[in-house]
Order: structure tokens, then C-alpha cells, then sequence
């Protein structure tokens, strides 16, 4: 019987082409796939990333963006128990922020909202992380160096703190007037009545502050300041002249301060000194008015509206400001003190007040250069300002 013809089988070890070339394109297939896959999962993964970090980054973003109002500082009131969404919206209301939303969620995903309650004094410009830093009073906050010069008032000072970010110019005069503030510093006054404002008791020097300070605690450190200057300079105690008319803390420093105003060169305190104590001693010295410019001055500020003559005031004294009767400052027109210090002395005015100089005379006039002629009569004061 004969075998029917075929193929001859292959060599052992050897695969068929068509085989070989069929698992060849499973496996590339098969990884392909895989790497379809792994595209797909990586776009997914980023996708779930970017909605995840997306708000996030956005918001970090935000915190580190300065925000409206560069170059402007606003004072805002806080109230107690602000949520994160309504302090937004008055930090936007405010001008502070440029973006509500943002600013309500920075806020509440930042951390506890421990904001003060009160007043704060925000600089336009500020990134939502500094304001909110600002706001929880951090004590990481930046810090400002203050200096308050010789001579100065309240008025002043207020308006400095204010600039530079410590403090607004409202709330530290409100803090100067406050009765149960200067209760609680001892803030002296003449006998019979309490002080009428921490005007006096200012030291001027040079600080170091937090920026947005509660008014209160401004006031506070500048007040304890004079305290601490003022027994460094009475250890000696009162002089002869101060004892005799029966003065007192309060008395001594509302000479000093008409004394830091008047006097220019330092070694003329004393002897500036000497004519209001010779004015306010002698028997033959009569009616006991100091008359010093600066006092009606500072009436035009303290009370502006009690005098006519303030009217209008711009910072120079005018003749009519001296003589109105109205004006409870003036020199001119009331005897010996004014009501409290006009300025907030140094110490080289306190120790002139002090002590002054041993002198007979009764008047000077500023000869330029700031320094004073002083007479001892009226006729030699009035050759010495040019009248015949």
C-alpha cells in the first residue's frame, strides 16, 4: 500500500512561521495595552491630582498675592466672633482683598481664626497672609521703630503711630482721654479734679513696636515711660521754688512742657525757667500771666471749638488767639498754669523745671538762632524786640 504524499515535518526544535509570527503580535499586543493603560492611569492620576492640589495651589497663591490698596491704611472694626466668610467680606468690603471667595476660604483652611476683637489698623497692599497675621496680632508680626521727639503732643504723636502702621490716629487720641485709662496709669492731676488727657505723660523717645497695637497698650508703655523718667529726674526731689508755691508732679510737668516749647538751645532751660518762677513768685509781678504763644496754641487744639479766635487755626499763633479770654489755654489772658501740659517734655525740661536758674529776670524774646535776649525790666525787654 502506498503513503500519500504530505509536508515534510519541520526539524525538531524549529517553529512554524505562521505560529511564530501570531505570538509575536499577541505579545505586542498585549503590551501595548498595558501601556494604553498605564497612559490612561497616569492622565487620570494627574487629573485627581490637579483637582485636588488646583485649589490649593490657587489658594496658596493667593495668600502670597498683595492685595488692593497699596499705599493706603485702613482702620476697621472687628467684632467678636467673626466667621471666616464674613471677615472676607468685610476685608473685601474694605478694599483689603481682591477676591471674597478666596479670602474666605485662605481664612478658614489657614489655621484656627483666633482673630482679635477691636480695632485694627490694616496697610493697604498686604498679602492675605500678612493681614491675617495682623489680624490674630501674631507675635511674629513685623515691628516698626517709633520716635517721638522732644516737644511734641498728642496730637502729633497720634499722627506718627498712625503713618507708620502701629496704631490709628482715632483710637490713640481716644486712648489719651480715656478716664479709666489714666485712672489705672496714675496719670497725675492737680489737686481736686482728675486729668484731663495723658498729655505730659507721653515720653518722647524712641520705640520698638508691633505694627496694629491696641491703642491702649501704646498709650500704656509710653506713660509708664515717663513714669520711670520722671524718678530718675525728681530724686533730687523738688526745688525751693515748686515747694513754695506748693506745686506737684502735675504742676512741674505742665511747666516743663511750656518750657520744651520755648527753648531751643539747652543750657537757656533753666534761665527760661527762672522767668516763669520769677513771674509766678514776686510780689511786684502782677497779673501772674506767663505769657507764652505756645499755650494759646495748644487751646486751638485741645478746645477748638470753646474759642473764636481758633477759627481757622493753621498751626500759627495770631495776636487775637492770645488775647480771647475764650481760649482756656491762653497765657495771655488767664493767670499761671494753663489747664494741663501743653507738650510732652524731655527730661532736660523737667530738671529745668525743677531746678531753675537763680535770676531776676521777667521776660526774653527768641534772637534767632534759637536763642532768647532776657531782661529783667520791661524797658530793657522792649529795646531788646526793637520798640523805642
Amino acid at each position: 500500500m502506498s503513503k500519500k504524499p504530505g509536508r515534510a515535518a519541520p526539524p525538531p526544535g524549529s517553529a512554524r512561521p505562521d505560529s511564530e509570527r501570531k505570538r509575536k503580535s499577541g505579545v505586542a499586543s498585549r503590551r501595548g495595552a498595558k501601556k494604553r493603560r498605564r497612559r490612561i492611569g497616569l492622565v487620570i492620576a494627574i487629573g485627581l491630582a490637579l483637582l485636588v492640589l488646583g485649589p490649593a495651589v490657587s489658594l496658596a497663591v493667593f495668600a502670597l498675592r498683595p492685595g488692593p490698596s497699596a499705599g493706603q491704611r485702613v482702620d476697621i472694626d472687628v467684632p467678636a466672633g467673626l466667621t471666616a466668610s464674613e471677615l472676607a467680606e468685610l476685608l473685601y468690603d474694605e478694599g483689603l482683598v481682591s477676591n471674597e471667595l478666596l479670602a474666605s476660604l485662605y481664612l478658614g483652611l489657614a489655621g484656627e481664626l483666633d482673630v482679635a476683637p477691636g480695632e485694627h489698623l490694616l496697610p493697604g497692599g498686604s498679602t492675605p497672609s500678612e493681614l491675617r497675621a495682623l489680624l490674630v496680632r501674631s507675635p511674629t508680626r513685623p515691628t516698626v521703630k517709633v520716635t517721638i521727639p522732644e516737644g511734641w503732643n498728642r496730637f502729633q504723636i497720634a499722627a506718627r503711630m498712625e503713618s507708620l502702621g502701629v496704631t490709628s490716629e482715632r483710637s490713640f487720641l481716644a486712648a489719651t482721654v480715656d478716664p479709666l485709662l489714666l485712672e489705672a496709669l496714675e496719670v497725675p492731676a492737680p489737686p481736686g479734679r482728675g486729668p484731663d488727657s495723658a498729655e505730659g505723660y507721653l515720653f518722647p523717645a524712641t520705640y520698638k513696636f508691633e505694627l496694629d497695637v491696641p491703642a491702649a497698650e501704646v498709650v500704656t508703655r509710653l506713660v509708664n515711660e515717663a513714669h520711670l523718667r520722671w524718678r530718675r529726674v525728681a530724686e533730687a526731689g523738688l526745688g525751693a521754688e515748686a515747694k513754695e508755691l506748693g506745686w506737684g508732679r502735675a504742676e512741674i510737668v505742665s511747666l516743663a512742657s511750656i518750657i520744651e516749647k520755648e527753648a531751643a538751645a539747652d543750657g537757656e532751660r533753666p534761665t527760661i525757667s527762672s522767668v516763669f518762677y520769677n513771674r509766678m513768685l514776686s510780689p511786684t509781678f502782677t497779673p501772674k500771666l506767663l505769657q507764652s504763644d505756645p499755650t494759646s496754641a495748644y487751646g486751638c487744639l485741645a478746645a477748638p471749638d470753646e474759642a473764636p479766635s481758633c477759627a481757622n487755626f493753621a498751626g500759627k499763633v495770631r495776636p487775637e488767639m492770645n488775647r480771647d479770654k475764650q481760649n482756656r489755654w491762653s497765657t495771655y489772658t488767664h493767670e499761671g498754669l494753663p489747664p494741663g501740659p501743653i507738650s510732652n517734655p524731655g527730661e532736660k525740661s523737667l530738671a529745668a523745671a525743677l531746678a531753675p536758674e537763680k535770676t531776676e529776670y521777667f521776660f526774653f524774646v527768641a534772637k534767632g538762632g534759637g536763642h532768647h535776649q532776657f531782661s529783667a525790666t520791661m524797658t530793657d525787654h522792649q529795646k531788646a524786640i526793637g520798640h523805642p
